[in-house]
């Protein structure tokens, strides 16, 4: 990943496009420049003009990040498809319907409302190869001429992206015993792109809906990342409302976070857990990919539905990648995101909230009995700070060495796609350079909470961190 500008207003750029502070490192003129050069990428791509779907969420200050994004794409020789506020999924769903080259979306994802960014999204509807990615970040950074085509492109509006989107999720599960059940849902929506199709979607499937900052107005309520302290409002509604289940959306509705029936917030590493159960109980023996840094609960379901799970490195395009390779049906990453190709190869929380309903359809009890049984795990999530010139050569020492300690153990298994993952039988461990911020994420899984402490702490000691 890069920062360009100053500390306090960085412009990050990473494999997941570009994000910054409104008015500052994110400008209309950034927003041009980079969707111009995504755009003049697709039109080298092909022999005919390319079609682009642009979608924004809610934030204010995407309208003009949006006028610029497509004056930019089109200023490349590129077709736009505008679609107006709607989720990231929503895109990667019409990338896919109106079989476009590839497609922007305006969004910070989770980060607070003083940012804004920009998603890119190939022909598959999935972030480009890192390869690609840091192709066209070097070009952004490069003092090359923003692209022009010779003949200027046109841009249109198509309003069909919910529609599209919807039905693409019904058709995946079987509305008929979830609508029988009647359930009660909150929904926490925080004011993002995924409101308004995230309640028509539960009233299709016949659900009683409490909603939560539901209007797309990009004012939001809380911190808008689905994380448990930001959610103790959600989680005394559902016991308020005596409802079944409490869904929280993030502001482009990729990620899903859950609270159960009795107002506890279950997290994000259950929601790709229960909806690869509902998934496995239809498809049983098809396997499940997921990335190195997400709980070993997925592996413990998948084993006991006679499934196997597959790891890639973190980050959605390489998770389907491996989708791909393995002819996997569903898959995701712990942090709440869910994706089923038939519906998109982008995370999705319409998809996972509609299979978590079709579990609790089938399952006939209540989610927090369905979570209880799933063995627990205590997960540490620790950040690490990389300064100096050297900082990245002595991660990847770090890294090394962690790999070598526990080569030469017998129970040890190890994968290196992604920095270094260790699979030990008191637990594992995770350590990597992240994709869009310059430091280092060291994530443990055990049974217990010291247990975990013990193997962070020893996994630094190896590593020099």
């Amino acid at each position: 990943m890069s920062e360009e500008h100053t500390s306090e207003a960085p412009l990050m750029l990473s494999v997941s496009g570009a994000r910054g502070i409104v008015g500052k490192s994110m400008t209309a003129q950034v927003a041009h420049r980079l969707a111009a050069i995504w755009g003049d990428h697709l039109v080298a791509s092909t022999s005919e003009t390319p079609r682009v779907i642009l979608g924004r969420d809610s934030r204010p200050s995407g309208t003009e990040f949006a006028e610029a994004a497509a004056r930019g794409l089109s200023d490349a020789g590129c077709e736009v498809i505008r679609l107006g506020i709607v989720t990231t999924p929503t895109v990667g769903v019409m990338i896919g319907a109106t079989r476009a080259s590839g497609g922007v979306m305006i969004t910070a994802s989770h980060n607070p409302a003083q940012w804004n960014g920009m998603k890119l999204l190939d022909g598959m509807g999935t972030a480009p190869s890192a390869d690609i990615a840091m192709k066209i970040m070097d070009r952004f950074r490069s003092d090359e001429t923003t692209p022009q085509s010779a003949s200027v492109s046109e841009i249109h509006q198509d309003s069909r992206g919910d529609d599209t989107h919807l039905a693409k999720v019904l058709g995946q599960v079987d509305p008929t015993p979830v609508q029988g059940c009647g359930f009660k849902v909150v929904l926490d929506s925080v004011h993002g792109a995924g409101g308004p199709i995230g309640a028509t979607l539960l009233g299709h499937l016949g659900c009683e809906t409490v909603l939560l900052y539901n209007p797309p107005t990009g004012d939001f309520p809380h911190p808008p990342e689905p994380r448990e302290e930001n959610l103790k409002e959600l989680c005394s509604v559902v016991i308020d409302a005596g409802a079944q289940v409490g869904f929280a959306q993030d502001p482009d509705a990729d990620r899903l976070a859950i609270v159960d029936e009795k107002g506890r917030y279950i997290g994000e590493e259950y929601t790709l857990v229960l909806a690869a159960k509902a998934w496995l109980q239809r498809f049983p023996g098809i396997p499940v990919v997921t990335n190195l840094s997400t709980s070993r609960m997925i592996d413990d379901v998948a084993t006991a539905m006679g499934s196997s799970v597959h790891r890639s490195a973190v980050g959605e395009a390489n998770v389907a990648e491996v989708m791909r390779r393995e002819g996997a049906t569903i898959g995701g990453e712990g942090n709440g995101g869910v994706m089923v190709p038939a519906v998109t190869w982008v995370r999705d929380s319409l998809t996972a909230m509609a299979l978590v309903l079709e579990l609790l359809a089938s399952e006939g009890r209540g989610l927090s009995e369905i979570v209880d049984e799933i063995s627990t795990y205590s997960m540490i999530k620790q950040t690490i700070e990389l300064s100096g010139e050297d900082a990245r050569a002595r991660l990847l020492d770090g890294i090394r060495a962690v790999q070598t300690h526990y080569s030469g153990q017998e129970d040890a298994r190890i994968q290196t796609s992604d920095g270094v993952r260790v699979d030990l039988a008191a637990g594992w461990l995770h350590l990597r350079a992240s994709n869009t911020e310059p430091i280092a994420r060291l994530i443990v899984e055990s049974g217990d909470q010291d247990s975990a402490e013990a193997l962070a702490l020893e996994a630094r000691r190896i590593a020099g961190l």
